[in-house]
């Protein structure tokens, strides 16, 4: 159970019902999932959040399905059923198939295990990874 009321389009004021109508219109559907809903409380939140998802999740140097992927992965690290179930229906409207769901839960579980060893035998890093990586620009 929600600690906090799901806000309706009937009870939202004005500022909340331009975030939900600016959801609607990036979406390109009427639906307003109910994060936004239960974030819609706090009408300030809401519009912080709503703009960092717009500017994180939108076009970038990543794929879409890379980030849904990406959001998926640190989803079931933090074990958020909500985020689990929603990113996976946005990642499978991406286009991610069921060989790449197995493949990327498998990768999650051996980050999770290798992660666990490290941290368990308090490896020290190596001395070559200290400096940060080379990327390309």
């Amino acid at each position: 159970m929600a600690l906090v009321s799901l806000i309706s389009d009937a009870a939202a004021p004005l500022d909340v019902l331009a975030v939900f109508e600016d959801m609607r219109t990036a979406r390109k559907n009427d639906y307003v999932n109910n994060i936004w809903r239960a974030l819609a409380n706090d009408p300030q939140q809401l519009a912080a959040t709503w703009q960092q998802v717009k500017a994180v999740m939108g076009p970038g140097a990543l794929d879409p399905l890379t980030k849904e992927l990406i959001y998926l992965a640190v989803s079931a690290a933090n074990n958020c059923e909500y985020c689990l179930h929603t990113h996976a229906h946005a990642a499978g409207a991406k286009g991610m198939t069921q060989a790449m769901f197995n493949e990327l839960m498998q990768v999650i579980l051996l980050a999770s295990q290798t992660n666990r060893i490290a941290i368990g035998l308090q490896v020290p890093l190596d001395e070559r990874y200290r400096q940060p990586p080379e990327l390309s620009r």
